[in-house]
């Protein structure tokens, strides 16, 4: 029997559309749905568990995978199955989750699992730009808890026009790739990468994104309905007492905002707070601490967060007694680390990121293998976070989702300010060395130093800042935080990260936490985040004006030479052995590739050498040498025959032609050494190949003045009067 099954298509102009289905697959799941547009469909599938767990979150997973077979390829590797998710499912897997996990009830903290599965690829259409929409209508169309659909688009501009939902192709000539993600009322995140665009720039490009969104959700909507939408289940909240609350509230509020009002660093703040709450709980009896033990604790935390937030709302002040728009103090340093080819330090208050840089060929290229995009990226960057820089001693368990998501936004600051011809695969490495707010910005300021110490020729230096927003939806009062603390990241209403040059932003990433923020305080924030940069950058060309004139002493150089296919296998030799003894004799290192547009060979020669460079470079010249008829050159003999020397071009060793014994010189020469001897150099003239012999023709007489001679009847015939 056919399921019967349920469809809403959504229009988004140029003759695309998107479908949301629900019926036919993973019937079992709580919810279930393939979206698809052209040949891409994703499936997806939501389970949350009826009982709660005993914890105090949401034990939410988002995860999203790309299946080979989409594309018809297979996965590389030994084994032939899907394995580990790769950096860019993880992104996804964050951009999904970041907008999601606010609107599921606070006190619901049952097991749930997204899962979001590529089933079918289309050149295209980039899958990710329909993962968040594929996550809300799976949760629409069960009994989950969730405050209101949402969906996300991604947003490009060619030609001055905003698209949704770009193709790849478009998206190489768009000035913004930005994913939104919002529901019918409210922006809630918003990443991307920018060219220098302006804060008015990006803020219309929100605008028309979420006018598509609110399509988006609508059909949600639709289908749910038409599918018939379930009852939201009931489960056990987490207990409350309203009186407890109060008492607390009472007993913590004043002291923790003369703490907060004091202006501190986080380890005095913390010590204080942590003294304020054990006082609380010692108030208490030991039964009631047994009974009451979380809500004492909870109920801490919120008077803690009022106080501080309304220290800042009332008295414009900050945790650490800054004003709202003022810098931690800034220092930096460059040249720290004496063997690598470029670092830096860039420490901002309690934040510390220390970067290096690393130059190398084309074989360093990040090699990208995902079903839905394969290719390779020549600059790169990789941000660790250690537990040590907040004061914790925790397993480490590989590179986390937090680790991968900040480090690709620093590489998207930074990237596009690389130019297209460095010839260098660069790789960056930021090491957080202290963390208490915005370490990605750290790593973003600390990079843009230490590629310019490598002498990475950047276009223009990039600075980065977080911004922070407390509000009162009662009062209408709110501040925007520049430059915020951990703390304040945590009990605000709006973490805002944004990286640009001089003349515009490079990259973005905002979460935020509020119903309904207006594009008013967008705007001032953005604005307000430009002075934070403009004030950073000027820092970090106090310490490095410009990047250096050249790479350091110990740094590779990297020549780029360009020769003819059919020279290639000449400089590998048989079995590599050319290119291997002349990468051993050189200490350089010595990569080809071969340019398909050109049909020609790239050769880049990597070496800190630079005679070794010089004798690489010498090579080339002579297997690629190609002597031009008529011109004249200098051969050194290297070989005497009984009819002839085999003479080498002196500017390209290697290559050797035959003298003929007969173009020595215009007198009959019988022997060779008459004329020329081992290690004598002469000049000789080039005729090119000899139509009859099909041999190269040079020689020495050519270039010597012709002795007087008679013509048949006795008269004297010079190089002057022959006809």
């Amino acid at each position: 029997m056919i399921p019967k099954t349920f469809k809403e298509v959504i229009d988004l102009g140029d003759g695309r559309e998107i479908s949301i289905e629900t019926g036919k697959l993973a019937k079992q799941a709580h919810g279930s749905v393939v979206v698809q547009s052209g040949k891409c469909m994703l499936l997806c599938t939501l389970v949350s568990n009826y009982k709660q767990s005993d914890v105090d979150f949401l034990p939410l997973t988002v995860d999203y995978r790309e299946k080979f077979a989409a594309a018809g390829r297979y996965p590389g590797g030994f084994f032939k199955r899907e394995a580990r998710p790769s950096d860019g499912e993880v992104l996804t897997m964050r951009l999904v989750d970041r907008v999601l996990r606010p609107l599921f009830p606070k006190d619901y903290h049952a097991e749930t699992q997204i899962m979001i599965q590529l089933m079918s690829h289309d050149e295209d259409v980039m899958p990710d730009a329909m993962a968040g929409l594929a996550a809300s209508a799976a949760i629409q169309l069960s009994d989950a808890p969730f405050e209101c659909p949402i969906s996300e688009v991604r947003v490009g501009r060619v030609d001055g026009e905003f698209i949704i939902n770009p193709t790849r192709a478009q998206l190489k000539n768009s000035d913004i790739d930005m994913m939104i993600g919002a529901s019918a009322d409210s922006v809630m995140m918003v990443e991307g990468e920018m060219d220098e665009i302006s804060e008015e720039e990006m803020t219309e490009a929100i605008k028309f994104a979420h006018e598509a969104i609110k399509k988006q959700c609508e059909a949600q909507v639709k289908l749910a309905e038409a599918f018939g939408k379930k009852e939201v289940r009931e489960y056990d909240g987490e207990r409350e007492d309203e009186e407890l609350e109060q008492k607390i509230h009472e007993m913590a509020y004043d002291k923790v905002y003369a703490v907060a009002k004091a202006g501190s660093s986080k380890k005095e703040r913390s010590t204080a707070f942590g003294e304020i709450k054990e006082e609380i709980v010692n108030s208490f009896s030991e039964e009631e601490v047994e009974n009451f033990g979380d809500l004492i604790s909870k109920y801490y935390s919120k008077a803690e967060k009022a106080a501080v937030r309304d220290l800042t709302l009332n008295e414009g002040l900050r945790l650490d007694g800054r004003k709202t728009d003022e810098i931690r103090p800034i220092w930096c340093e460059v040249d720290y680390l004496p063997s690598t080819h470029g670092s830096s330090i860039f420490t901002r208050g309690e934040t510390q990121a220390l970067a290096t840089v690393t130059l190398g060929t084309s074989r360093e290229a990040n090699q990208i293998d995902m079903p839905s995009y394969e290719g390779e990226e020549t600059f790169y960057l990789h941000y660790n976070f250690p537990p040590f820089s907040t004061g914790e001693a925790r397993p480490i368990r590989g590179t986390s989702r937090r680790e991968v998501g900040h480090g690709n936004l620093a590489q998207r600051a930074l990237k596009g300010m690389v130019p297209e011809d460095c010839p260098y695969t660069v790789r960056v490495v930021s090491e957080i060395l202290e963390s208490n707010g915005s370490s990605s910005m750290a790593t973003v300021c600390a990079g843009t130093m230490a590629l310019m110490d490598a002498g990475v020729k950047i276009k223009k230096p990039v600075s980065g800042i977080a911004m922070g927003l407390i509000s009162n939806a009662d009062s209408g009062k709110y501040a925007v935080l520049s430059d915020i603390l951990g703390d304040e990241d945590h009990l605000g209403d709006m973490d805002f990260k944004v990286t640009g040059t001089e003349d515009g932003i490079t990259a973005c990433q905002m979460d935020i936490k509020v119903k309904g923020l207006s594009y008013e305080i967008l705007i001032k924030a953005l604005k307000q985040a430009r002075e934070g940069r403009l004030y950073i950058l000027g820092k970090l060309t106090d310490t490095i004006e410009a990047p250096r004139e050249d790479v350091k002493g110990h740094a590779p150089k990297m020549i780029t030479r360009r020769i003819a296919n059919e020279f290639i296998g000449a400089l590998i030799g048989p079995g590599g052995k050319v290119i291997q003894e002349l990468q051993k004799e050189t200490g350089t290192e010595i990569v080809i590739n071969e340019d398909p547009v050109t049909e020609e060979g790239i050769v880049e020669i990597l070496g800190t050498n630079q005679e070794g460079i010089n004798k690489v470079m010498a090579k080339i010249d002579s297997i690629t040498f190609k002597p031009e008829k008529g011109s004249v050159y200098e051969v050194k003999v290297i070989k005497i025959l009984d009819f002839g020397a085999v003479v080498e071009y002196v500017d390209a060793p290697g290559n050797e032609v035959l003298l003929h014994i007969s173009e020595l010189a215009w007198e009959r020469t019988n022997n060779v050494t008459d004329v020329v001897n081992m290690g004598d150099v002469i000049d000789v003239k080039y005729f090119g190949v000899d139509p009859k012999t099909r041999k190269e023709k040079v020689s020495r007489k050519a270039l010597l003045p012709r002795p007087p001679r008679e013509d048949k009847k006795g008269r004297i015939i010079t190089k002057s009067n022959c006809s």
